[in-house]
C-alpha cells in the first residue's frame, strides 16, 4: 500500500488531514462556544437589572415646610416629615420625632413650667419634653435622651431658607448639632 502512494503523491494528499482543516473547525467551535456563553451572560445580567427598580420611592430628605409666618411661636409638630419645628421670635430649630429606640414616633408633653437650658453654648428655652408611647424612652426638651432603651438623643436637623419662594426647607439627611439654630433677618 506505501508503494501506491508513494507512486501517487495527489492520493498520498487527500488521505492526509490538512493542517488548516482542523486549526479552522476549532476556531468555529470556540467561537460559538464563546457567543453562547456571552449571550447567557448578557441574559443572567439583564434578569438581574430586572430585580432593581428604576426609581426611588423613598421619600425626599430635602422637604419644604412652609413660609416662616406659618409657624407659631413654640412647638409646631409636621406628622408627615415626623418632625417638631420650634419657633422662638425669628429664630428656628427642628427635632426630630423619630425615637432611637426602634424608630416610633415621640409625642410632644407641655411642662408645666418653662425651662432654660445652655444646649451647646446656648441658651434655650424648654418648653416641652417628648414620651416614646412604644418602650418609654424619655427625652429631655432638647432631645436628650434622659431614660429607656432610647440609645443616644433625638436628631437635630438642619433648617434653611428656600431661595425660589422664602419656605423653611429641612434637609433630613443632614443632622447638625444642638447648637444649631436659623436666625431670621
Amino acid at each position: 500500500m506505501n508503494s501506491d502512494l508513494e507512486k501517487n503523491p495527489e492520493a498520498a494528499a487527500a488521505s492526509e488531514p490538512r493542517a488548516g482543516d482542523g486549526s479552522r473547525r476549532d476556531f468555529l467551535m470556540k467561537l460559538g462556544i464563546g457567543a453562547g456563553i456571552t449571550a447567557l451572560a448578557g441574559q443572567t445580567v439583564a434578569s438581574l437589572r430586572s430585580l432593581v427598580p428604576n426609581v426611588s420611592y423613598d421619600a425626599p430628605t430635602t422637604v419644604k415646610l412652609g413660609l416662616p409666618t406659618d409657624f407659631p411661636d413654640g412647638l409646631k409638630f409636621l406628622p408627615n416629615e415626623r418632625l417638631f419645628v420650634f419657633r422662638e421670635g425669628k429664630t428656628f430649630h427642628s427635632i426630630s420625632a423619630v425615637c432611637t429606640h426602634l424608630g416610633c414616633t415621640v409625642r410632644a408633653e407641655a411642662l408645666s413650667k418653662v425651662e432654660t437650658e445652655d444646649v451647646s453654648g446656648k441658651s434655650l428655652r424648654l418648653t416641652h419634653r417628648y414620651l416614646c408611647p412604644c418602650h418609654g424612652s424619655e427625652y429631655k426638651g432638647d432631645g436628650t435622651n434622659v431614660s429607656g432603651p432610647a440609645p443616644k438623643p433625638l436628631e437635630w436637623y438642619e433648617l434653611s431658607l428656600a431661595p425660589d419662594d422664602g419656605q423653611l426647607v429641612v434637609d433630613l439627611a443632614k443632622p447638625v448639632g444642638h447648637d444649631f439654630r436659623l436666625t431670621l433677618a
